[in-house]
């Protein structure tokens, strides 16, 4: 049986043109920064987001975790949504790498406004309450569902970080899907935030890899902290080839990606055995089952079927669609839909 596996864009396997890439790449030692590979990545991205310096780093959640030491010093605070994947899904990272709180905030689907920032950031000479200096951003959100912020509303946010001196941090782990979604310019991004993680190895396809994009002034240290981390990688190029591939052929395809995950949102918002299905845009499907069907039995069944999904807690079930998932495991799968009961 050929498994249909929805549980994330991260369960790809390298097309053709990306193993050719990768098996011709052109290698060096990068903790000397000697791999042309890498090197010729990290100049494409700063090219493409029009900013000023980049950094391959093996993973997002580590190039995140780098953004955060760059902006901050212990004992400070950022603010960001109750979602994000900076709080929610990076080991406690913050705390233990920056020593840095969270503030959180109830925003909607993983996405907060300028005002909510406002009203969240502590008085600077309060002295009893973490001085806030970062403001981390989300987009598109993951446990939102694939949303994607208003980009007036990012302006927004970025005006109220100016007039009280706060960075600007985005977690750009599926950035390319709201770009395309919304048609957007990769360099508005990079005018408005003052670091950008943009991983290659979602919706992208590599097997590994995300680029740390930011301000000179920012990334002067970024390389330290990358090896503090153990961040420090040799002939990485294998991998940074791939992740230039994704860049220069990979990105227009995530459209399709897009339109399977709203054709079954529009499937599932019309089965009986499903409440409710959160907003479609990209390429991230969650829904809520009704009451009497548990989460784990429907998720058997599905097994049982040949398709996995992923359980994000409090009823929340996750499709995602990637670009290993075909038109015929598509039609495959909404066979499996309309007909469980």
């Amino acid at each position: 049986m050929n498994v249909i596996d929805l549980r994330s864009d991260t369960v790809t396997k390298p097309t053709k043109g990306m193993m050719d890439a990768i098996i011709n790449a052109e290698v060096g030692d990068d903790v000397y920064q000697e791999d042309p590979s890498v090197n010729a990545l990290e100049q494409y991205m700063a090219d493409f987001f029009g900013m000023e310096a980049a950094l391959f780093f093996p993973t997002g959640t580590m190039a995140n975790q780098a953004a955060i030491k760059l902006h901050t010093q212990p004992g400070e605070q950022l603010i960001c949504d109750k979602w994000a994947h900076v709080y929610n899904y990076e080991g406690g990272g913050a705390s233990f790498n920056s020593g840095v709180s969270c503030k959180l905030i109830d925003g909607s689907r993983g996405m907060i406004t300028a005002a909510q920032v406002e009203a969240n950031i502590n008085p600077p000479d309060f002295y009893h309450s973490p001085l806030t200096t970062l403001v981390c951003l989300e987009n598109t959100t993951n446990k939102g569902g694939g949303a994607c912020y208003d980009f007036a509303e990012i302006l927004k946010i970025r005006e109220v970080c100016d007039r009280h001196q706060l960075g600007l941090h985005l977690d750009g782990a599926r950035l390319m899907n709201a770009i395309v979604a919304n048609n957007e310019s990769p360099k508005d991004y990079g005018k408005v935030f003052d670091t950008i993680s943009v991983c290659l190895s979602k919706g992208l396809g590599t097997p590994m890899g995300t680029v740390l994009l930011g301000k000179k002034s920012l990334m002067k240290n970024a390389l330290r902290v990358r090896k503090v981390l153990g961040g420090g990688m040799r002939q990485v190029g294998f991998m940074a080839a791939a992740g230039l591939y994704a860049m220069q052929n990979q990105v227009t395809r995530l459209s399709e990606d897009h339109n399977r995950a709203m054709d079954l949102a529009r499937l599932l918002q019309g089965l009986e055995y499903v409440k409710f299905v959160e907003p479609t845009e990209t390429n991230i499907v969650i829904f809520y089952l009704i009451d009497s069907i548990s989460e784990t039995q429907f998720m058997d069944t599905l097994e049982q079927k040949g398709v996995k999904i992923s359980d994000m807690g409090q009823g929340k079930l996750r499709i995602v669609t990637h670009h290993d998932y075909t038109s015929e495991m598509h039609d495959a799968f909404i066979k499996v839909l309309k007909a469980y009961s």
